[in-house]
């Protein structure tokens, strides 16, 4: 019974494990639609900003990573101020940017 109960144990943290959100892939999605303007390593691009006469936030700052998950896709997909959405990345994609954003945390 124990070996039945620690087996189905181990099936549900690999199935869940296998839905986690991939932060490579997230990295490819963000070097193409998000580098230009957040830099490559989550800091923001200053000549952008200034040119947009706008305050881009650095991704690895506690206010932005303290942001939850939901609303980074949010930003993500509907934009915010002066940033559009992001119309080239998928819900499937965002999961993985967020990732990524997660992966440069300070």
């Amino acid at each position: 019974m124990r070996t039945l109960i620690t087996t189905f144990a181990l099936i549900g943290v690999s199935a869940v494990a296998g839905l986690a959100a991939d932060a490579k892939a997230g990295q490819a999605v963000y070097d193409k639609s998000c580098k230009s303007c957040h830099g490559s390593d989550g800091t923001p691009n200053a000549a952008i900003a200034k040119m947009l006469k706008v305050e881009i936030k650095d991704l690895k700052s506690a206010e932005v990573q303290g942001m939850s998950d939901a609303d980074l896709k949010k930003t993500i997909s509907d934009g915010t101020g002066k940033m559009k959405p992001v119309k080239a990345v998928s819900a499937s994609d965002a999961d993985n940017v967020v990732a990524y954003i997660r992966s440069l945390k300070k």
